[in-house]
């Protein structure tokens, strides 16, 4: 199970109601409201990303929470009858969805995409550019609540080492040369950016004794502090809503080998 190393939170349990199952729910993202979680999931982790492509189940799905447990899943479709995609790594802003997308029309195996809530359902999906995509190489992020800063990961000339985390702000022309978040960043793997509705704490994923694990930096007066280590053990994607609940994927492994995933809650001590 996952290990607890924070008196702001309660004991991680696996998310009840319809959404864990055998098969491996990942790449949690809760509304700020936390009344509905955006997630990939895919029947089974073995299976190799191409024929995930054509399985028909695999991809992003949304449940939404009736008092402490939350709903049956139900797939969210983001790509035209009879063409093929596979999708996941949701970020809501809004009426605007970003999402990962291996598809027709990427600048690289797997790029960015936008789409816009209309008509009861996400339209309007486009690739996010060649700016973000190909000449930042941008990977899983998350918008200030304003949605005009990006943080997102990336391995990019100028980091540390693997993946660094990074921001970029909206310009009239697009986004901005991206900055390397020095102070949350090492030399070991640093991805999967949350950023609070307050932005005043980030939040991401680092490697911590051999398995990944869930930190937190708060925003201070010289900039971000020292991260923390929250949750460790295989834990990894925070995500939070307002009144400070986490968020997190917790990847099930034997002999080497992962066999599934499910989506805990840490619930907010205070």
């Amino acid at each position: 199970p996952p290990i607890l190393h924070s008196s702001d939170y309660e004991t991680p349990v696996p998310v009840p109601g319809g959404i864990n199952t055998a098969g491996a729910e990942d790449s949690p993202f809760v509304t700020p409201d936390g009344q509905t979680m955006y997630f990939f999931f895919t029947p089974d982790v073995r299976v190799p990303p191409e024929k995930q492509l054509i399985d028909g189940v695999t991809g992003v799905y949304v449940s939404h929470r009736s008092g402490d447990a939350w709903s049956s899943a139900e797939r969210v479709v983001l790509q035209k009858p009879g063409k093929l995609s596979l999708d996941g790594a949701v970020a809501i802003d809004g009426d605007e969805m970003w999402f990962a997308s291996a598809r027709e029309g990427n600048y690289r195996g797997v790029d960015m995409w936008t789409a816009r809530w209309r008509d009861r359902a996400w339209r309007d999906r486009e690739n996010a550019g060649e700016q973000l995509n190909q000449e930042y190489q941008i990977g899983e992020m998350h918008l200030t609540a304003d949605g005009q800063t990006m943080f997102f990961h990336a391995d990019r000339p100028g980091g540390k080492g693997g993946y660094d985390i990074w921001t970029t702000s909206r310009t009239d022309g697009g986004w901005s040369e991206p900055v390397n978040v020095t102070a949350v960043n090492s030399d070991e793997t640093d991805g999967w950016p949350f950023v609070s509705e307050s932005g005043g704490e980030l939040w991401f994923t680092r490697t911590y004794m051999g398995t990944p694990g869930v930190f937190r930096s708060v925003l201070g007066p010289a900039g971000w502090n020292e991260p923390e280590l929250i949750v460790s053990q295989f834990a990894g994607e925070p995500t939070l809503d307002r009144d400070g609940n986490l968020y997190f994927v917790h990847h099930y492994f034997r002999d080497g080998q992962m066999l599934e995933a499910d989506i805990y809650i840490a619930r907010c001590a205070s």
